[in-house]
């Protein structure tokens, strides 16, 4: 009887100490597969920071972990080094890296704002140079037509030459993210905006319906987006679609 309660001790001491050994083996494993992707350490979101949370307010809402070089973003923070003042320019969510567009100077999150949606709408947002967003200059309440554009060979029921349509128009601008803008006032009255180049891209949110949102999100991923600055008195001659055979006319 006693040799049996030993036994059976015995193979439950064994059967704890194999788990404990394939515990320690998988986590071996895992840190090796991490070592071969390059991991790199970047600041991501691990609980939610509202909108406006200053810098030092939201770093105990941060951490530092491993990232595979292949899944950093080009913006990604490894610190809040030189981020001391800026705020955080919208919602972040738990379980995102924490870029540096995400970071703003009070003054341009206050001129960059937000505007309530309008019932039945929703909010879509993409991301464009400068010269594609009439040279940086909407702000959110404006009114923008948005240009979709799709290379030659995109259209493979037609033509299959490359097209381009102003195809949404006097769409509520709803949030624009952007760079810093040079924080230096010229003595003579002028603007800067007037002289000063616009640095970095361009985040802009749109109002829009459930189709129009899927035709923004399609164009963003297979072709691209233009827009216009378009007051709601602008005209709207109807649009065409504009082939090389087209643009001549």
């Amino acid at each position: 009887m006693k040799s049996r309660m030993l036994a059976g001790t015995a193979a439950v001491a064994l059967a704890l100490v194999g788990a404990l050994l394939i515990i320690v083996y998988a986590q071996g494993a895992d840190q090796r597969a991490m070592a071969t992707t390059s991991p790199q350490k970047v600041l991501v979101v691990q609980k939610a920071v509202p909108a406006g949370t200053s810098v030092n307010d939201m770093a105990a809402s941060l951490v530092i972990e491993d990232v595979p070089a292949a899944g950093i973003a080009p913006s990604a923070l490894s610190s809040l080094d030189g981020k001391a003042g800026k705020i955080a320019a919208v919602d972040l969510v738990p379980g995102e890296q924490l870029l540096a567009e995400r970071l703003v100077d009070p003054v341009d999150a206050k001129s960059s704002g937000s505007v309530k949606v309008p019932a039945g709408m929703q909010e879509v947002t993409f991301e464009l140079e400068a010269k594609r967003v009439v040279g940086g200059r909407i702000e959110a309440g404006d009114h923008v037509g948005i240009g979709f554009s799709f290379a030659a060979g995109a259209d493979k029921t037609k033509t299959g030459e490359a097209t381009t349509q102003l195809t949404l128009r006097k769409i509520l601008v709803t949030a624009v993210q952007r760079a810093p803008q040079p924080s230096a006032k010229p003595t003579d009255g002028t603007n800067p905006q007037d002289t000063t180049l616009p640095q970095g891209s361009f985040m802009v949110t749109v109002a829009v319906s459930d189709i129009d949102a899927t035709k923004i999100i399609y164009s963003s991923n297979n072709g691209d987006l233009w827009l216009t600055k378009e007051p709601l008195d602008a005209q709207d001659n109807g649009g065409f679609i504009a082939r090389k055979d087209t643009v001549y006319k």
